[in-house]
């Protein structure tokens, strides 16, 4: 076992607890950014002044009567900018802009007194707008030609002998829609100035050295002069991993001008107007199988919807091409991306960064295909699965590491959940009622670890040992709610040998852990605990040697277990506390900074090939639903989880994660419902869905009636902290089997081994209308025609081909 994966004695990590700040959390008194204005003096408020058209170029900025309203203290526009007016990394999203890109975008801010003397001052402001054309949808960026970013192709083997090798050759289009975050903390900061003119940043982000990159280059400023702190986050699921950077600005911006502190919280319908969302996609493919419906090749086409600026489209996309496999071998692959330019908000990271878009590609084609080739949907699954022992490789050219575990975790769903028990009961109950329809699907994950950016896989930590013996801890990662922190602190303690309660954590700073990276990519506990066990190895050592002369024995015999040194075979003993005395006294250093990078990675962008990941997190679902063949409603009746998560660090914060991320995906297939005013009315560009009463979101209404969630067993990840693996994404695409199984639910109201097609999201209305095609026991072709609207250009109406197409029709082009 290697040392980074191996436990000492009584570890810490292991044992189920709460979350550090729960007690906090349900008490309400637990401070997020905007609830440190309470306790700041003179605060000034910023409120956007928004132009609400999809596109125009500005003609005139008035402020002039914004600066008349009483309260009204200074209006911010781009002639204020001392250095760079920008706040992404592509140098494509303007802090002020000049051209309004989306309906709602702001071009200047206004400065308060209070946030409603704000709020007049941005309704005061006089702008004048040359309108131009806008693409809104999807459908209008492709006709028209309209992408940025790279275009990346990912090729494996030879697709054209794959296809000339298949017995069945089918072809497909699908669309489906984003997601909105819809964080219970709308996106916050709080800036200012000391006497030196150096910028202090509260701020709400998953990447603070990002923030303060960006904040430092709109106010031409060195870094050091800058510094952002995160306390912790209301949610936060990518959407504050580069979205936070300008507002933070804006703020810093408006105290370094004024002298003063300056506030900035967005409420929720500003929140859900300004900004990005998940991005949603629009895929075409080619599949092939041999007669036996093992894939042979794969030719698929992957389009983002990226919004008006890049933000992390091109990493977003470049996740998704390399998660269309799936838990599947594609021996021959061909996957094109591309990333279309709309003037909507930017679409940026949301939880499982397009590895959920690719993944639904492939289980949406098999879920299509398997009726059309006489299957059941879960054996096409099986017989597709990566195996042990063949020397399979991803389309990307990574050796998959453990395939026997995509088996195990789907054998063991299938064992606890009684699924062939289950399978016969609800053919049963399908047979004798006309008008309701059960069915269970069962689908798997197989999830990279790592930034597809190998720079990005490092990690800081500084770990203080104070001479009272208790211990502070610093590390890069923000805690948004996912129970990072309190996985730090078990790793800190386990690694030092001393109980929890000796540990405390200091929030997120810059000044004290520099150049870290997003907590994203379900990294945070890879990352930031590999550098925390890093630094307090190195305080153990030094302590052992102090230990050591205080016992009369060598370092190497010394053990630190339960906040007591002891000598192997001897009862001397040396309390924590003593010990950590002591070495002060012996003037032993008892501060250490840790550092990890994440060992094993390569990956060349341009040929789209290499080991971008550490290892994969696996796991596999079987959910049970009940549909009405009347209204389309239906409801999660049970759902059965195995998750591998390794050795988990923490079991109670792990299995909450699994279940709020298959939740949270079960919300995005099944419910959120996007969209945009496509008509070419005075709201063109406007967002339709903008609050809770128009948007819908999971509630425990839609929570599964029986939930059982079970961590794989005996599954140490070797290279990995503590033998852990992530758990923050992977458990979001367990809701592909809720998806799938709606269809094969509405599949049921027709022929027997009829397929369907079904809009994503597969809203009630969605069912209704796969449901209505089965009765006609029409093909898939004549089905899609109510999968929606797909003349208002709605994201998620369904699937603009019309359908799958047999091998009759492709060999006759048609």
């Amino acid at each position: 076992m290697s040392q980074l994966s191996e436990r000492p004695e009584k570890p810490v990590v292991g044992v189920s607890m709460p979350h550090e700040s729960a007690v906090q959390h349900v008490t309400g008194t637990a401070l997020y950014t905007d609830d440190l204005v309470q306790r700041t003096k003179d605060v000034l408020h910023a409120y956007p002044v928004q132009v609400m058209k999809a596109r125009g170029r500005v003609t005139a900025l008035r402020t002039g009567p914004a600066l008349a309203v009483p309260g009204v203290v200074r209006v911010l526009t781009g002639a204020d900018v001392p250095g760079v007016n920008d706040a992404g990394m592509k140098h494509d999203e303007p802090l002020f802009p000049d051209e309004v890109m989306f309906h709602g975008h702001a071009v200047a801010w206004v400065l308060g007194e209070t946030l409603e003397a704000a709020r007049l001052g941005a309704a005061a402001v006089e702008v004048e707008l040359e309108e131009l054309p806008s693409l809104i949808t999807l459908q209008d960026a492709i006709a028209a030609g309209s992408y940025h970013g790279a275009r990346p192709v990912m090729t494996h083997g030879d697709p054209d002998a794959g296809f000339a090798d298949s017995a069945h050759v089918l072809t497909g289009e699908f669309q489906f829609s984003g997601q909105e975050h819809f964080y219970l903390e709308t996106h916050a900061a709080l800036a200012q100035i000391d006497e030196n003119g150096q910028v202090f940043i509260q701020s709400s982000t998953q990447h603070p050295s990002e923030t303060q990159e960006i904040v430092s280059h709109v106010l031409g400023v060195p870094s050091h002069e800058v510094t952002v702190q995160c306390l912790r986050m209301g949610g936060g699921f990518g959407g504050k991993e580069m979205q936070p950077h300008g507002f933070a600005a804006v703020a810093a911006l408006g105290a370094k001008l004024t002298g003063r502190p300056v506030r900035f919280r967005l409420n929720r319908t500003q929140d859900l107007t300004m900004s990005g969302k998940r991005h949603g996609f629009h895929a075409t493919w080619k599949i092939g199988f041999d007669a036996e419906g093992r894939i042979q090749a794969l030719d698929a086409t992957l389009t983002a919807d990226g919004g008006w600026s890049l933000d992390l489209s091109e990493p977003v996309l470049a996740r998704a091409l390399c998660h269309i496999d799936n838990t599947y071998w594609i021996p021959n692959a061909r996957v094109a991306g591309r990333i279309a330019k709309t003037n909507t908000v930017s679409n940026t990271a949301f939880r499982g960064f397009g590895g959920p878009q690719g993944m639904l590609v492939i289980e949406d084609i098999l879920g299509r295909c398997a009726p059309r080739l006489g299957l059941d949907p879960r054996e096409l699954r099986e017989r597709n699965f990566y195996r042990p022992g063949q020397g399979q490789t991803t389309p990307y050219g990574q050796p998959v590491t453990q395939p026997e575990r995509i088996s195990a975790v789907w054998r063991q769903v299938l064992d606890s959940g009684g699924v062939a028990d289950r399978e016969s009961e609800i053919a049963a109950f399908n047979a004798a009622h006309p008008h309701t329809k059960r069915a269970l699907a069962i689908t798997g994950v197989k999830f990279g670890i790592s930034f597809n950016l190998t720079a990005f896989n490092q990690g800081g930590a500084l770990v203080l040992i104070y001479k009272d013996g208790s211990v502070l801890i610093n590390h890069g990662g923000t805690e948004m709610g996912q129970g990072l922190h309190t996985k730090m602190m078990q790793v800190a303690a386990t690694t030092l040998g001393i109980p929890l309660h000796k540990v405390r954590l200091a929030p997120t700073r810059t000044d004290k852990v520099p150049n870290t990276s997003a907590t994203a990519a379900s990294s945070g506990a890879d990352l930031n605990g590999g550098a925390i066990k890093n630094a307090c190895e190195q305080l153990r050592e030094r302590l052992l040697q102090v230990a050591a002369s205080q016992l009369g024995s060598n370092a190497s015999d010394v053990r630190i277990v339960e906040g007591v040194a002891r000598t192997l075979g001897s009862d001397e003993e040396l309390a924590w506390d003593d010990l950590v005395r002591t070495a002060y006294f012996q003037r032993v250093q008892l501060s250490a900074a840790g550092y990890y990078r994440t060992e094993g990675l390569h990956w060349d962008a341009k040929s789209f090939q290499g080991s971008p990941f550490k290892y994969f997190a696996i796991g596999a679902a079987a959910a049970e639903v009940e549909v009405d063949g009347f209204t389309g409603a239906y409801r999660l009746r049970r759902v059965d989880i195995v998750h591998d998560v390794g050795d988990s660090l923490s079991p109670l914060i792990d299995i909450g994660q699994v279940e709020g991320g298959f939740v949270q995906g079960a919300g995005w297939l099944t419910l959120e419902d996007l969209r945009w005013d496509t008509s070419d009315g005075p709201h063109r560009g406007r967002l339709q869905t903008q609050a809770a009463s128009t948007y819908k979101l999971p509630s425990f209404s839609e929570m599964p009636e029986e939930f059982n969630v079970t961590l794989l067993e005996n599954a140490t990840e070797e290279g990995a902290v503590y033998g852990s693996k992530a758990v923050g994404e992977p458990p979001l695409m367990l809701a592909f089997s809720v998806r799938e199984a709606l269809r094969q639910a509405a599949a049921a109201f027709g022929p027997r081994g009829f397929g369907v097609e079904l809009a994503s999201p597969a809203t009630p209305e969605a069912v209704y209308w796969a449901i209505e095609s089965a009765r006609q026991g029409a093909g898939s072709r004549n089905g899609r025609a109510r999968n929606g609207s797909a003349a208002d250009g709605h994201a998620g109406d369904g699937h603009v081909d019309g359908g799958v197409r047999t091998d009759a029709e492709v060999l006759s082009g048609a």
